[in-house]
């Protein structure tokens, strides 16, 4: 059973639910609670929730038991799949799980996907607001995220304040599903800016700049961002905890490339960054901060160094013996 639990309903002080706490769940989750907001959490491996219980969070035995003692549930989950899952969506549980509730779901997913959530939490007699997020692991610790909120406008106003401990600024997109595309969009520059970012790097290091002075020379300059000023360093030390996973960034990538395949859409650049982001993952990089993606690009300057190594070899030439002369022209 979940722990001792009395819901207050009045007013700001409701409870409410939060599913998922990873890498960007946990450090949201623990924002609402140190402002003062009642939750009741819940996670796949329990050890994630320990830091929730010590802020005063309630942590449930299920999924089920965080809908029983709240109605408002924020959703922070890898992908689809986890998501369909957790609801039990496509069962009779489903219904009732989320009748009566506002379903809050703040991870990436496709849009389409999205709008067919929405159409079932509603049949059910829920509600529904996308909210995926711009920004990585620092900026949830911060509370600096972004909200990129889709929905009904009576819907997402009421969902706005509840999202000002997580996030420095809540964006209105219009109706569910354009919250997501303005989603991809952000993810569209910013896996491409960092892929680029990561060759650039490359470039200076094999060059023989000094590092330092290329990164001051960034920060001095017209491309200078706080999110720049945080992964150059990384980049330079090559340290690649994680912020934003390499993997999540793939598959940001290939979510891009399909909205833009559906739409017509020509994406050049994104196709050749999801490339790198593919390439990383194969190396054992799934999990470790998306600047890992260097990794990727080195190994293309390797292979390169190979082929022309090898295509500058000179072939070893066999000089054919002369035809044996007939018994008559011997001297």
């Amino acid at each position: 059973m979940v722990e001792s639990i009395e819901p207050d309903f009045r007013g700001p002080r409701e409870p409410i639910g939060f599913i998922g706490l990873g890498v960007m769940g946990q450090p949201m989750a623990l924002n609402l609670a140190k402002s003062g907001t009642q939750l009741v959490v819940w996670n796949r491996s329990l050890e994630r929730a320990e830091p929730l219980r010590d802020a005063g969070a309630v942590v449930a035995a299920s999924v089920r038991e965080v809908f029983d003692h709240t109605r408002t549930v924020i959703l922070m989950l890898v992908n689809e799949e986890v998501t369909d899952s957790v609801l039990g969506r496509g069962t009779q549980e489903f219904a009732d799980i989320v009748a009566g509730h506002l379903v809050i779901s703040m991870g990436s997913a496709a849009p389409e996907y999205s709008r067919g959530l929405a159409s079932d939490i509603h049949a059910a007699g829920g509600r529904y607001v996308e909210s995926p997020v711009s920004g990585s692991r620092k900026p949830a610790e911060a509370g600096q995220l972004v909200a990129l909120l889709g929905g009904s406008a009576e819907t997402v106003s009421e969902v706005q304040p509840l999202l000002a401990p997580m996030c420095r600024k809540t964006i209105s997109c219009g109706p569910v599903g354009n919250g997501l595309l303005m989603k991809l969009a952000v993810n569209h520059y910013l896996t491409s800016m960092l892929a680029a970012l990561a060759e650039a790097v490359h470039f200076a290091d094999r060059t023989g700049l000094d590092l330092t002075t290329f990164q001051e020379a960034i920060d001095s300059g017209p491309m200078a961002c706080d999110l720049v000023r945080i992964k150059i360093p990384k980049l330079i030390a090559r340290e690649f905890e994680v912020q934003a996973a390499t993997d999540d960034a793939y598959a940001s990538t290939v979510l891009v490339s399909d909205a833009a395949r559906a739409a017509g859409i020509a994406s050049p650049i994104l196709d050749l960054s999801s490339a790198l982001y593919k390439e990383s993952v194969s190396l054992g990089n799934a999990r470790l901060d998306m600047v890992s993606v260097l990794e990727a690009i080195e190994a293309r300057s390797a292979r390169r160094v190979s082929e022309k190594s090898t295509a500058q070899t000179p072939a070893q030439i066999t000089v054919p013996a002369p035809p044996a002369l007939p018994l008559s022209d011997r001297t």
